[in-house]
């Protein structure tokens, strides 16, 4: 007899791939059993979901073994007006004006790129999940702890089914519906996608099974009812836009892209009620970590600092702790399943062997506010150029230390963004004696002459961080082109060197705050009575960060300030990648990358005494263009439309 092999299906590829991930918990391949086999032990078919998990990463990849989505070298956030891709800006194609269904660089990509907004990639893991639902019930369980496992197990393959097509949703509109797994002899030319509308009711329905199976708590990584809310909140917060709502005027009618006309409202009110659930605690109870009172100002540098770490540690809870009061799911990486998690090596500066990736621009750098919750300004007497150079000396540093562009900022800047003179962590060897402070230098040093008592017009010093720096590491650590370095992601207990381990934290997908934010937004464009409780929701995330209130009557004004706030407060996160192409603001954000060049003229005799620094952005280091209204939607592959004729690609691509 022949027997049946579990296998994955592209849908549109008549291809076949065995699955070969193994589960989050239970270490069992499931790459050798037969289907049948499978189906009769409740616990290989755990491992069959554990694998549903690990796809969403894609498959190991160079030894680059993921579980879990948005944690690959390039951060989603490259592909927006957040950080610069440092070594493949030429494969931002969303970016560049390049993207076409012929060239979609890190979003056809497995290794360096996006495997969870890949569109093969997804559709091979709903058909594992269609698989799993289609024959779990069939699945023999002995016990009453069997059989429930069995229920959760289904909840877990409708989760994941629901976070699939909502990726999808997100980033391509309409999409192909299927619940039933593929053979590989059906007739994948007749497949069509469905319109956005029926798309998103199909992702309420996954989602409405996975709150009913699911249970309330679950061992990390795994999902939860709240897990699943999640989903539902962020999805809908897309639908509700101005993108999906008649925005693009010429495809306002179109159904793969557009809901019906007059939708926007009934989709922001279930946006709302959607988030709300989660606030009221239908899912479960969670809390922003941190003091949510609202601040009394001003701030002291140390109460900034500890608002700072309060947020800076919501990001690094160690493997097995417990989640945090503001984790709704994330996923861990323990080294002993070949799962790695490395943004120190990854982002890391160069004087800490790091590779200087998803480097923060200068323009989302000054968009983070002052302490006191005022706009940072450049420059006071020019605050329209950006080119203008800030000068100052040790002594008028002394006076006035806000003269120091990093000086005085609120506290999510200190927690996200390496600046030249921040404190980090001890140096690796090679590199303590150049910095015995543990501070960042991203600043170029001219020593002045002691005979003639003139600086040099080249630099005697370049920072150990700097491009040009002269350290020479076995791994290749690489400098920044903007003048900056991520902080946010960077476990402080470990360098950037990849020979030294992973960074054995988790990566948040769901947290409280975008749900606060979810609310804030949905309530203040429906306006009128909503207007001020959204205002209230953002109130209390600005309060965690140690910043004023907002305080306004008008929506515009409103609007304004809690798109604010999910910049700056999901900064890194990937939320962005969504939130410019649903409000349609491309067009305004995708602006040339530059570099910040920051001069430091030291004594004759001590490199670290400064007695002047410089501030001025200097050459473009990203050249920058918007491709235009169809680049809001991601175009589907040319060879997928090849193997599937019957799928339409989506508006403005050939």
């Amino acid at each position: 007899m022949i027997m049946k092999k579990i296998f994955i299906y592209f849908i549109s590829f008549m291809f076949i791939a065995g699955v070969s991930c193994k589960d989050v918990l239970d270490q069992t391949s499931v790459d050798s059993f037969d289907e049948d086999v499978v189906f009769t032990d409740i616990n290989l078919v755990k491992a069959y979901v554990g694998a549903c998990y690990s796809m969403l990463g894609g498959k190991k990849m160079n030894g680059n073994a993921v579980n879990g989505p948005l944690i690959r070298r390039d951060f989603l956030s490259s592909s927006t007006d957040q950080t610069l891709n440092n070594f493949r800006a030429a494969g931002e194609v969303f970016l560049k004006g390049t993207m076409s269904p012929d060239k979609m660089d890190l979003f056809n990509n497995l290794d360096n790129g996006r495997p969870w907004l890949f569109w093969p990639n997804i559709y091979t893991n709903i058909q594992n999940l269609n698989k799993i639902l289609s024959r779990i019930d069939e699945v023999p369980v002995n016990n009453t702890n069997e059989e429930n496992l069995r229920t959760q197990l289904k909840g877990e393959a409708h989760f994941l089914r629901a976070l699939s097509y909502s990726y999808l949703l997100m980033c391509y509109g309409g999409v192909v519906l299927t619940d039933k797994p593929f053979d590989i002899h059906d007739d994948f030319s007749t497949v069509k996608r469905s319109s956005i509308e029926d798309t998103k009711d199909f992702i309420l329905n996954d989602v409405s099974k996975a709150i009913e199976f699911l249970p309330p708590t679950m061992e990390q990584g795994r999902a939860t009812r709240a897990a699943a809310a999640a989903v539902k909140s962020r999805m809908l917060l897309f639908c509700s836009g101005k993108l999906t709502n008649g925005g693009w005027t010429e495809q306002a009618t179109n159904e793969l892209v557009s809901f019906p006309a007059n939708s926007q409202r009934s989709l922001l009110e279930a946006a709302r009620d959607a988030a709300k659930d989660i606030m009221d605690g239908k899912y479960g109870n969670f809390a922003l970590v941190g003091n949510t009172s609202e601040p009394v100002l001003p701030l002291t540098d140390q109460q900034i600092q500890e608002y700072a770490d309060s947020y800076f540690s919501i990001f690094h809870q160690p493997l097995g702790a417990a989640w945090n009061s503001e984790t709704i799911w994330g996923t861990q990486f323990p080294e002993k399943d070949g799962r790695t998690y490395t943004p120190n090596m990854w982002c890391s500066p160069r004087g800490y062997d790091g590779a200087s990736n998803n480097a923060p621009i200068e323009d989302a750098v000054r968009r983070f506010e002052m302490a006191d919750g005022s706009k940072f300004v450049w420059d006071t007497d020019h605050p329209e150029d950006k080119l203008t150079m800030r000068r100052a000396t040790a002594a008028q540093l002394e006076t006035n230390p806000y003269l120091n562009p990093y000086y005085g900022r609120e506290a999510r800047f200190y927690a996200s963004i390496l600046y030249n003179g921040a404190s980090w962590v001890e140096r690796p060897t090679p590199v303590t004696k150049a910095d015995p402070y543990n501070k960042i230098q991203f600043a170029y040093r001219f020593r002045k002459d002691k005979n003639t008592g003139k600086f040099p017009s080249t630099p005697s010093y370049n920072g150990v961080d700097t491009r040009q720096s002269t350290l020479n590491f076995n791994t290749g650590g690489n400098g920044t082109k903007t003048g900056y370095n991520l902080r946010k992601f960077l476990n402080p207990n470990i360098p950037g060197n990849a020979t030294l381990g992973t960074n054995n934290t988790a990566w948040i997908e769901f947290r409280y705050a975008e749900v606060l934010l979810n609310y804030a937004e949905a309530c203040i464009e429906l306006g009128g009575s909503d207007l001020q409780k959204g205002i209230d929701a953002m109130n209390i995330v600005r309060h965690r960060a140690g910043l004023p209130s907002r305080v306004t009557t008008d929506q515009v004004k409103a609007r304004e300030f809690v798109r604010h706030e999910r910049d700056i407060e999901l900064y890194g996160e990937g939320m962005r990648f969504f939130d410019i192409r649903r409000w349609m603001i491309c067009d305004q954000v995708v602006a040339n990358v530059y570099g910040m060049r920051i001069n430091e003229y030291v004594s004759s005799n001590d490199d670290f005494d400064v007695l002047e620094t410089t501030w001025q952005l200097t050459s473009i280091e990203d050249a920058r263009k918007w491709g235009g209204n169809h680049f809001y939607w991601l175009p589907i592959m040319r060879s997928e439309i090849n193997k599937s004729p019957g799928l339409v690609q989506n508006p403005g691509y050939e």
